[in-house]
């Protein structure tokens, strides 16, 4: 014969809230009452759920426990020892000094986003950043929008509504691993007209696509993936020919429009970085309009950026779903103090964290690996390794570093990565070969004893 459910006997809410070290968590004030009784209430909840056994640490402390967790935010910085440079799981570019300082001005208080100042009257968002852009890229004209594949869906709703796209086969692109272009075209209003191979496409593919009712002959240049072997694809400049020669659009043929990608306005090539076209080229090949991302290679806050012929982008500006995909205060702000360290590219290079990490030299890299080293205090290795820069730019192509490989005898890599995660703030590493490493190009030099804390903490635990 069975004895009664261990389950009756569970304290009920109001009998745990006024256990002695549940009571004085209400007392001391530091969470909300309702927190608090939500935590009481998940802790029963999870007891029972266990058969009714109560929990091994006492009830206030198991309470407690649960009241941290429900009170810590879900959404907070960690460390990226990755050696992904823009790695978008991460929030992509962390962002200069100059652009959290502009955020924290417009957080601030109030701030001018759609007045004029001079005129004492409504003004507009999109003036913001216009000015600076145009100086940055010779561009007529410019937008700035909440991200790319809203600045890509903006463009095609103003230019291509009700017509028809041509984009290569092989440049059908993924976003986000799920959001493709094909998608995008859906919610524009504008039919997709795909032409040429995978692999090959040549300008008469497009060309014998063209029909009356084609508005866009649209490229996207493939910044997240590559093609080898025996592969074509038509240059930006060809395809703002093919749509001057288009016989539709209106106005003695159709829009060209470049999805350029990532946004770079330095040239890379010296530090080993070379086949991301920048944005000066693809304006200069005589595309109506350019679309890019803020949070890339450009080193921003997350935002999509327009910029081309003054008839393309103020289509754009006047297209109903401008308004949707507006950019917020804080991205504008952010935004236009990292194109204002562009002036001088020096101080681009040197103040932009993406840029910084970029062309770091990997002397400096090793210094800093040699400090974790020491920090750490414990026979670990400094080993010859490579970084990515991420983000869907330059695909392929791979950095060297120096990377600090983690021994444990008694821990597994994933349980010493558990380990790192874990802490505050969260590590985030990879392993390599059955270990794992750290990547002090993504360290910050603040940031090293911090890390080598965490490290020896995480060894010893």
């Amino acid at each position: 014969m069975t004895g009664p459910d261990p389950r009756r006997r569970l304290p009920a809410v109001e009998a745990l809230l006024a256990e002695p070290d549940v009571a004085a968590l209400l007392a001391a004030g530091a969470h909300p009452r309702a927190l608090v009784v939500r935590a009481v209430r998940e802790t029963i909840d999870a007891a029972r759920a266990d058969g009714g056994t109560a929990p091994p640490q006492s009830w206030g402390g198991a309470v407690l426990a649960r009241l941290q967790r429900l009170a810590a935010p879900s959404f907070g910085p960690v460390i990226n020892a990755a050696g992904v440079v823009l790695h978008t799981n991460l929030g992509r570019a962390p962002l200069a000094p100059a652009a959290i300082a502009a955020m924290a001005r417009a957080a601030a208080g109030y701030a001018n986003v759609e007045y004029d100042l001079e005129r004492g009257a409504r003004g507009s968002r999109h003036a913001i950043c216009r000015a600076l852009l145009k100086e940055l890229t010779g561009a007529e004209d410019a937008l700035v929008v909440n991200n790319a594949a809203g600045a890509l869906l903006l463009a095609l709703s103003a230019l291509a509504r009700d017509g028809e796209a041509i984009v290569s086969r092989g440049e059908l692109v993924e976003i986000g691993g799920a959001f493709r272009i094909p998608d995008i075209m859906a919610r524009s209003g504008a039919k997709l007209v795909e032409v040429g191979t995978t692999n090959r496409t040549h300008r008469k593919d497009y060309e014998a696509a063209l029909t009356p009712r084609t508005r866009v002959v649209m490229k996207v240049h493939r910044s997240n993936f590559q093609l080898t072997g025996f592969t074509a694809e038509v240059p930006a400049r060809e395809i703002s020919a093919v749509a001057r020669g288009a016989a539709g659009g209106g106005h003695g043929g159709a829009a060209s429009l470049f999805d350029l990608g990532s946004g770079l306005l330095l040239d890379l090539s010296p530090w080993g970085l070379s086949g991301e076209p920048t944005v000066g080229e693809a304006l200069t090949s005589g595309v109506d309009a350019v679309v890019f991302s803020g949070d890339k290679l450009l080193g921003g806050p997350q935002a999509g950026i327009l910029l081309g012929r003054t008839a393309a982008i103020d289509a754009c500006r006047t297209d109903p779903l401008a308004r949707a995909v507006r950019s917020d205060k804080f991205t504008l702000a952010a935004l236009e103090a990292t194109l204002a360290l562009y002036r001088d590219p020096e101080a681009a290079r040197r103040e932009i964290p993406v840029l910084r990490m970029l062309t770091e030299d990997v002397a400096d890299i090793r210094r800093r690996g040699e400090a974790l080293q020491r920090g750490i205090g414990q026979d670990m290795d400094l080993v010859v390794g490579e970084s990515e820069v991420g983000g869907g730019s330059f695909p392929g192509a791979k950095l060297k570093t120096w990377l600090v490989a983690l021994t444990a005898d008694k821990l597994t890599a994933d349980s010493v990565a558990g380990r790192l995660r874990g802490g505050s703030p969260p590590i985030i590493a990879r392993i390599a070969d059955d270990r794992v490493v750290l990547d002090p190009r993504t360290i910050f030099p603040e940031q090293i004893e911090l890390v080598a804390r965490a490290v020896r903490a995480a060894l010893d635990a």
